[in-house]
């Protein structure tokens, strides 16, 4: 008898792929969206998780779930016993949070979702809601896994729903950016005639509200190229990355990337506010004017401006916070390695540094966090060596903490890079903080943890191996990039594998937990890290 279990825990874990129940249970939806909060913070509170800086080097490897994909661009949603998440490749799956094992897949919403996973609690039942990249919105029921509805902006000729929507009460935000920043590559596509933007859509049905360009000019013919290609403009000023909400100001801010083609307008590379209720412009704040640049421009094709700029988008969502000091700000974080303080009224800068070097994957990326209580502001540095950017500055990858007050640096914790280095240790990925502490996924597949204090790194995971998974799917780890870990409960969570330019793809879904037999809290550092049978 002894013989056949232990045969029988040898066996691979298909047989864990389905769950004994496929209802989840509706309770304790967590985050609210990609920023955690509508403000965009990206701070946990200790109301949502007990993990702190004086016991996250008790996390062990609890499961691991195979993508389907290796280029993962989903960030999930928890309830008490479930974790939603997009499966690129696949589509929607809700996994059970004991064991990894599926409570159902929703295969409808398309194989390409891009967004955060967000919820739309009503009394007596939980709504996701999702973009996927080309297909638009959809939203499913959390219980059964059935699609209510699905939406597009029919505004722009070829959106791509590349950032996390928000849903603030009856409306859902939902950001507009567009293919054709790779159609241009074509050199006999007619570039370009979009526009980004944002949307409001009536979280009930999907209807939409209204619709804000972030370019009001209609685009005209500006020349032609290989004789009969007309040239067009203006254009760009997509929108990627999640808006945040001010409830006491009723406005909603986000960033704004590059002008596709010229002319150039004022609202490339720039924080934008709305007013949530009607999309009416209050204010718009440009940081780098004059940045035209297409992928074209990558491979030197005929629709690369003449002057093509150097790329610096704002990917990263505006955070909006209150200072120690009682004063209201946004913060943005700039490709350039900028970041800027500004008023939330009228957009004046009240400060800005520069920790990064930038470059076209940052500088700062995907996402900063701030601790309000502690007045520290989170950045996280890529600068990894890739496209146009200041020869005369110093590539400074790693996590960097500034005061909120006036942005001063209070510490720098660097990532080493040394020759021969395969991976690239820059911190692209969102990052998500708590008490004490800031997570971050580094290029170089690292999870690291440091302490708010002065920056030390107190745990740390290595996510470049092989795994064995749940669902019988060889998992392996790699690049850490986009929406980066989140911490919810007891748990951290960490999709790991992200392909693309200098990075490594994989389709790891790393579900950490704090240990069931706590680490003494003078153990050392990594004691908590071991991998378990899931992840050997």
């Amino acid at each position: 008898m002894g013989l056949v279990v232990l045969f029988t825990a040898l066996l691979p874990t298909q047989g864990l792929a389905q769950c004994a129940s496929d209802k989840p249970s509706l309770l304790g939806a967590f985050p609210k969206g990609w920023g955690i909060d509508p403000t965009g913070s990206r701070f946990v509170n200790p109301q949502h998780t007990q993990i702190n800086a004086g016991n996250v080097g008790q996390l062990q490897l609890k499961w691991v779930y195979g993508f389907a994909s290796d280029t993962q661009r989903s960030f999930p949603l928890v309830t008490e016993d479930t974790v939603f998440i997009g499966d690129a490749g696949l589509g929607l799956v809700a996994l059970d949070r004991a064991n990894g094992c599926e409570r159902w897949r929703n295969t409808d919403v398309g194989a390409d979702v891009a967004s955060a996973v967000l919820a739309r609690e009503t009394d007596d039942a939980l709504m996701l809601v999702i973009a996927s990249r080309e297909g638009g919105i959809s939203a499913v029921d959390a219980l059964s896994g059935r699609t209510l509805w699905e939406a597009e902006v029919e505004d722009e000729p070829v959106p791509w729903y590349s950032g996390s929507p928000l849903v603030v009460g009856d409306q859902i935000f939902v950001p507009i950016s567009s293919q054709e920043i790779a159609l241009s590559m074509n050199p006999f596509y007619g570039c370009c005639k979009s526009s980004g933007g944002m949307a409001a859509l009536d979280a009930d049905t999907g209807e939409q509200l209204w619709y804000a360009p972030t370019i009001k000019e209609e685009p005209k013919v500006t020349g032609r190229h290989l004789v009969f290609v007309e040239k067009w403009g203006p254009s760009g000023a997509p929108v990627w990355s999640a808006p945040s909400f001010d409830a006491a100001r009723g406005l909603l801010f986000f960033g704004t990337g590059e002008n596709y083609t010229a002319p150039a307008t004022e609202t490339s590379d720039a924080i934008i506010a709305l007013d949530a209720g009607t999309g009416e412009r209050r204010w718009v704040r440009q940081f780098t004017a004059n940045d035209t640049f297409n992928m074209g421009c990558v491979i030197g094709g005929p629709n690369c401006p003449e002057d093509a700029g150097p790329d610096l988008d704002f990917g990263a969502p505006p955070i909006i916070a209150t200072t120690p000091s009682g004063r209201d700000l946004v913060f943005a974080g700039q490709k350039s390695g900028a970041v800027y303080a500004m008023d939330p009224d009228t957009g004046d800068l009240v400060w800005s540094a520069r920790p990064g070097r930038g470059g076209y994957l940052g500088g700062i990326h995907w996402g900063m966090a701030a601790d309000a209580k502690r007045g520290i502001l989170y950045v996280p540095i890529s600068d990894l060596p890739a496209g146009p950017y200041p020869e005369n500055i110093p590539g400074a990858p790693g996590m960097f903490a500034l005061d909120m007050e006036d942005g001063t640096i209070l510490w720098h914790t660097p990532r080493p890079v040394f020759d021969g280095q395969f991976f690239w240790p820059g911190l692209s990925a969102g990052i998500v903080a708590a008490e004490g502490m800031v997570l971050a996924g580094g290029l170089d597949g690292m999870i690291l943890a440091y302490r708010a204090t002065d920056g030390e790194v107190i745990w740390s995971f290595d996510s470049t191996r092989t795994f064995g998974s749940v669902n019988g799917v060889k998992a392996q780890g790699a690049s850490i990039d986009s929406h980066g870990p989140l911490i919810a409960g007891d748990a951290v969570i960490v999709s790991s594998g992200y392909g693309g330019l200098q990075m490594k793809g994989g389709n790891a879904l790393l579900y950490f937990e704090l240990a069931s037999n706590p680490v003494p809290a003078d153990a050392p550092a990594n004691a908590g890290a071991a991998v378990t049978a899931a992840g050997q």
